[in-house]
C-alpha cells in the first residue's frame, strides 16, 4: 500500500511540476526564452534571410530555424513570405494583407492572425510572391503538409517537461507571433511611433531598442531600406536581431549582402554637382525627414506666435497645430477630412507656403525619370540657389547641408 501512494504521489508530483521539477520564475524566464528564440528565427531566417534576400544562411542555422518555427508557430515559410513581401509591393493600399490605413487600426491589433490566414489561403499570392523559398523533401511531405503536427508536439513537450502549467507556456508560445509580429508589428508599426525616414508609407519605428520582438519594432528603418540585413541606423538605435546575424557571420553560418546606405557630410561645395545629386536620389527619405523635421519647427514657432498674441486666435491656432502635424507629410497621407484646412494654413503663410511648395521641386530630382543627369545637376543647382536666396532661415540651412551631402 506504501508503495502504491509513493507512486501515485510520484505521478501526481510528475503531472504538477514536470521532469524539470522547475519553479515558477523559472518557468518565466524559459518561457521568455523560448518566445525569443521563435522571434529570432521570424526575423532572421523569414523576415531577412527568406523574404528580402538580405542574407544568406548556412544550411546548420537554416534547417534549425525551419524545425524551430514548425513546432512553435506551424506557418509555412513559403505562405509567410509571400505575405510580407506582397505587404511591400502594395503597402497600404486595398490589397495589402494587414495594413492599418486600409483595414483599420482595431482590425489588424486584434485579428491580424485571422488576415495572415485568409491571405495564406490566396493561391494568386503564393504563385506570385512566394518564388526562391524552399522545396525539399522536409518542406514538402512535413513542414508545410503537417502544420498541425508541429505545434502538437511542441505541446506534448512543454507538458511533460512542465507538466500542467505546460499547457500554459504552450499558450504564450503559441499567441507571440501573431500578437507580436501579425498585431504589434503590422499594426503600431504603420500608426503610432517615431520616424527617421520620409517614406512613402506611414511606416513607423515602435522603439529605438529592438530586443522584444528581434529589432523589427524599427519599422520605418527596414520600409526605407527593406533589403538590409540591420534594421538600426541611428546611433541610439539598438537590432538584437543584428546581434544573432553578426555572431553567426563570425561563425561562417551567415553572409549579409546588405546594410543601410550611410549618408557622409563633407566640405560644403561652391555648388551642388553630380555627387550631390548621387547622394539626395541615395538618400532621398533621409534627406525629406529633414526637411520635414524644418517644415514642424516652421509650424511650431508660427504657434508660439498666435499662443503670444493671445486667446483671440484660438482658431487660427487649432488650424497651426493642425498643420504642424500633417503640413510635412505627402499630400496622399494628409487625411481628406484636413486636407482643406492644411492646404489653407499653407496659403496663408508664405513661409509656409514656400517650404511646401520647394519641397515638391525637390521631389521632383528623383521622380522624373525622363530627364538626363545633366539636366538633374542643373535644376538641383538651381534650387539650393534659389533655397539660399530666399530669406528663409531653415530653407538656407538645408541647402547648405545638401551640398556637403556625399553617398
Amino acid at each position: 500500500m506504501n508503495e502504491s501512494n509513493t507512486l501515485w504521489n510520484a505521478v501526481l508530483d510528475w503531472a504538477a511540476n514536470g521532469w524539470l521539477q522547475t519553479t515558477w520564475w523559472e518557468i518565466v524566464l524559459v518561457t521568455l526564452l523560448l518566445t525569443h528564440v521563435t522571434i529570432a528565427s521570424v526575423t532572421i531566417f523569414l523576415h531577412r534571410a527568406q523574404a528580402h534576400r538580405a542574407l544568406e544562411l548556412h544550411a546548420i542555422p537554416a534547417h534549425f530555424f525551419r524545425f524551430w518555427l514548425w513546432l512553435t508557430t506551424g506557418m509555412v515559410t513559403k505562405e509567410w513570405v509571400a505575405i510580407h513581401r506582397k505587404h511591400h509591393a502594395k503597402c497600404e493600399t486595398a490589397d495589402d494583407p494587414h495594413s492599418p490605413v486600409a483595414h483599420g487600426i482595431k482590425t489588424v491589433l486584434l485579428t491580424g492572425s485571422e488576415l495572415y490566414r485568409a491571405e495564406s489561403k490566396n493561391r494568386e499570392t503564393l504563385a506570385k510572391y512566394g518564388q526562391g523559398t524552399p522545396d525539399d523533401w522536409l518542406e514538402r511531405n512535413v513542414y508545410a503538409r503537417h502544420t498541425v503536427l508541429g505545434v502538437s508536439l511542441m505541446l506534448v513537450i512543454d507538458v511533460l517537461l512542465f507538466g500542467a502549467i505546460g499547457v500554459t507556456v504552450w499558450a504564450v508560445q503559441m499567441l507571440w507571433i501573431p500578437v507580436t509580429a501579425a498585431g504589434i508589428i503590422n499594426g503600431l508599426g504603420h500608426w503610432w511611433g517615431y520616424r527617421n525616414f520620409e517614406a512613402p508609407d506611414a511606416s513607423t519605428n515602435i522603439s529605438p531598442w529592438g530586443i522584444i520582438i528581434g529589432g523589427e519594432e524599427l519599422h520605418n528603418n527596414h520600409h526605407t531600406y527593406p533589403t538590409s540585413a540591420k534594421l538600426s541606423v541611428k546611433s541610439y538605435e539598438f537590432d538584437i536581431g543584428w546581434v544573432y546575424i553578426r555572431a553567426l557571420e563570425m561563425l561562417g553560418l551567415a553572409k549579409v549582402r546588405k546594410t543601410p546606405p550611410q549618408m557622409k557630410l563633407g566640405a560644403v561645395q561652391p555648388v551642388a554637382d553630380s555627387q550631390t545629386l548621387e547622394a539626395l536620389i541615395a538618400h532621398r527619405y533621409e534627406v525629406m525627414a529633414r526637411y520635414a523635421t524644418g517644415l514642424k519647427a516652421a509650424c511650431g514657432r508660427e504657434v508660439k506666435k498666435l499662443k503670444a498674441a493671445g486667446a483671440a486666435n484660438g482658431a487660427k491656432l487649432a488650424e497651426m497645430r493642425l498643420a504642424r502635424r500633417w503640413l510635412h507629410r505627402d499630400e496622399d497621407k494628409i487625411p481628406a477630412a484636413v486636407k482643406a484646412q492644411v492646404a489653407q494654413v499653407a496659403e496663408d503663410h508664405a513661409e509656409l507656403g514656400k517650404l511646401v511648395a520647394m519641397r515638391e521641386e525637390l521631389r521632383s530630382m528623383w521622380t522624373r525619370t525622363n530627364v538626363s543627369a545633366e539636366q538633374l545637376v542643373a535644376d538641383l543647382q538651381a534650387w539650393c540657389h534659389k533655397a539660399e536666396q530666399s530669406g528663409i532661415a531653415a530653407l538656407q540651412e538645408f541647402s547648405l547641408r545638401l551640398r556637403a551631402a556625399r553617398v
